[in-house]
């Protein structure tokens, strides 16, 4: 008689299964980590950053690639944050003052490259780390310990690095598009190529129309975006024309959209959802049949536009609303 199979119990609603650990190990040692010499980068690397000021306190492989990295205390001077960072959360900050300075003790060292400038003192970029290391300026430290990677391409890929704090909608998008003009104007790479760094070719159009609009309610038009933007194959500097249009064809879609919404607002109708609520009745992808081939951005936007010119708020009802969900407009 064949045995029956354990049924596993069923998970809480919303809850997902840990992933398993792969069959195989991967990776070093711990007694691997120091084994081999340090190549001739890493040693340059190590002569530069004493002759900086610091102190080299170990050079070792990270245990998962194998990868060099240089642990070391940097003058606290020497160290910023990467120039299209997030602006610094003061809670956070402050949170953090608080933590180090009770327990005496900095056990999280930050992440940086070295950034060499013609005709300036070279700089240590931070990617991840601009919290701890405000909150330790703020504290009077002199020095700060960092894991210093030596390939400095390593600050550009911030949001796959940033960890310390989650990043919302808003933060992702700015981050995204400081990054790209930075690196716009350093190669003739395209968008496609930088994948890794932008994550999300929808923070790229997203990050224009914050910059031009603090309080856009990006999270409203980000599930559309998601659907219908793709990373382009042109240079930066050519995709950065394409992307600034975009995100004026998407500002003067949301100047339609708070029109309606001040329109519902006057019937009496008040949710925090009002503005996802009308982005979700003028989404043309919303009831699109799975095989349909995909809109393009320019047909997506052109139906929304045209949608959001005929939406009709006497039509809607409280009833309508409580139904619905979505993104806050204030919660970004």
């Amino acid at each position: 008689m064949a045995e029956k199979k354990l049924k596993r119990n069923p998970l809480p609603k919303g809850a997902r299964r840990r992933r398993k650990p792969v069959g195989a190990s991967t990776g070093l040692a711990a007694g691997e980590l120091q084994a081999a010499a340090s190549p001739g980068a890493v040693a340059e690397l190590h002569r530069l950053i004493e002759a900086d000021g610091g102190k080299v306190l170990s050079a070792y492989r990270d245990p998962y690639g194998g990868q060099w990295l240089v642990q070391a205390a940097l003058p606290i001077d020497l160290v910023e944050p990467t120039p299209y960072q997030r602006n610094l959360s003061d809670t956070h900050v402050r949170k953090l003052e608080g933590v180090i300075g009770k327990i005496g003790r900095f056990l999280d060292p930050i992440i940086a490259v070295r950034i060499a400038k013609p005709n300036h003192a070279a700089k240590y970029w931070t990617p991840n780390g601009n919290h701890r290391l405000s909150a330790m300026r703020t504290l009077g430290a002199k020095s700060i310990v960092a894991i210093v990677v030596p390939e400095a391409a390593a600050a550009y890929q911030i949001l796959a690095l940033n960890t310390e704090k989650a990043h919302n909608l808003r933060e992702k998008a700015l981050e995204v598009i400081r990054m790209y003009k930075e690196l716009a104007h350093l190669d003739e790479a395209t968008e496609e190529q930088c994948a890794l760094e932008f994550e999300e070719p929808a923070f790229i159009t997203l990050g224009l129309c914050y910059e031009d609009r603090p309080r856009f309610s990006g999270g409203a038009y980000h599930p559309v975006l998601k659907r219908v933007e793709e990373f382009l194959k042109k240079s930066l500097q050519d995709s950065l024309v394409i992307r600034q249009r975009r995100a004026g064809t998407l500002l003067e879609l949301d100047d339609q959209i708070v029109k309606q919404v001040e329109a519902l607002k006057a019937k009496g109708l008040t949710s925090p959802y009002l503005k996802s609520f009308v982005v979700a009745r003028v989404n043309p992808i919303r009831f699109r049949p799975k095989d349909a081939p995909p809109l393009s951005f320019d047909d997506a936007l052109d139906r929304m536009t045209q949608a959001a010119a005929k939406f009709n708020p006497d039509k809607i009802k409280m009833d309508d609303l409580a139904k619905s969900g979505g993104v806050s407009d204030e919660a970004e």
